[in-house]
């Protein structure tokens, strides 16, 4: 049904990948970090290139979708405030005091003072935190497989007869 979607299918074969449809160790940590490292991204409409990078990157598609939505409208103002904060540490700036309001005019007008130092801070934590989620995904998936299996070997091992 989604591979049939008229503003999915111009990318053809790649939507024919397995590993974005599929659940394994790989797809699902690749996922959720590039999910994560999108969310960092302060754009509009960011589902739609985190769909661009799961494709591209072969990981599973929907989980990376989902995962952008780690950044919400209530979550933002506190990721990207505190992504500004970083920015200005990192760079040496001062701070700037302003009063935040939603609109195009507000936006325009402090983007130069406020909108570098946020980017910077944006870059950094998504590439911190994407890094920092598959290394923990992989492990505990790793972990999980590691329990099963001796869970199971165990199993077998008190149903074996004893002679």
């Amino acid at each position: 049904m989604l591979r049939q979607h008229k503003y999915l299918k111009m990318l053809g074969p790649w939507m024919q990948q397995a590993n974005i449809w599929h659940l394994n160790r790989r797809s699902a940590a690749g996922a959720l970090a590039m999910g994560i490292l999108v969310c960092w991204i302060p754009i509009p409409f960011q589902m739609v290139l985190a769909a661009v990078v799961a494709i591209v990157c072969g990981v599973n598609l929907p989980l990376t979708v989902a995962t952008v939505w780690v950044s919400n409208p209530v979550t933002m103002p506190v990721m990207f405030y505190g992504a500004y904060l970083l920015g200005t540490k990192l760079l040496g700036w001062q701070r700037t005091e302003f009063h935040f309001e939603l609109s195009w005019t507000w936006l325009s007008e402090s983007l130069h003072s406020v909108g570098f130092p946020m980017l910077v801070g944006c870059g950094v934590m998504g590439v911190i935190s994407a890094i920092l989620t598959y290394l923990v995904i992989n492990s505990l998936w790793r972990y999980g497989v590691l329990f099963h299996w001796k869970k199971r070997k165990r199993l077998r091992a008190e149903r074996m007869p004893k002679y």
